[in-house]
């Protein structure tokens, strides 16, 4: 018997790689398409501009296993925004 405790589970992930402090969650999703098309957004209102600098990569991961025994794998490594994206969102 299984029980779910969502109808669809957020599986996909986007999580930011600092070089000095934790790693940290940047956006949660349905799909890899979903994290792909909002991590960009999601980058620029949660970190300001010296947070930025220290992030190294961003990862999208996926859920492998059940929902309460399973870890997070990852897929690829996304591409970080670039500094004109930033300028954009300032002015926008």
């Amino acid at each position: 018997m299984m029980i779910h405790t969502e109808s669809k589970p957020q599986g996909w992930r986007a999580v930011a790689v600092f070089d000095d402090r934790p790693e940290a969650l940047l956006f949660l999703g349905r799909s890899s398409t979903q994290v792909r098309a909002g991590y960009t957004e999601a980058y620029l209102d949660l970190f300001d501009d010296e947070e930025r600098s220290h992030i190294k990569s961003i990862m999208l991961q996926r859920w492998h296993g059940a929902p309460d025994a399973g870890r997070w794998l990852q897929q690829t490594t996304l591409k970080l925004p670039s500094a004109n994206i930033a300028k954009l969102a300032r002015v926008g």
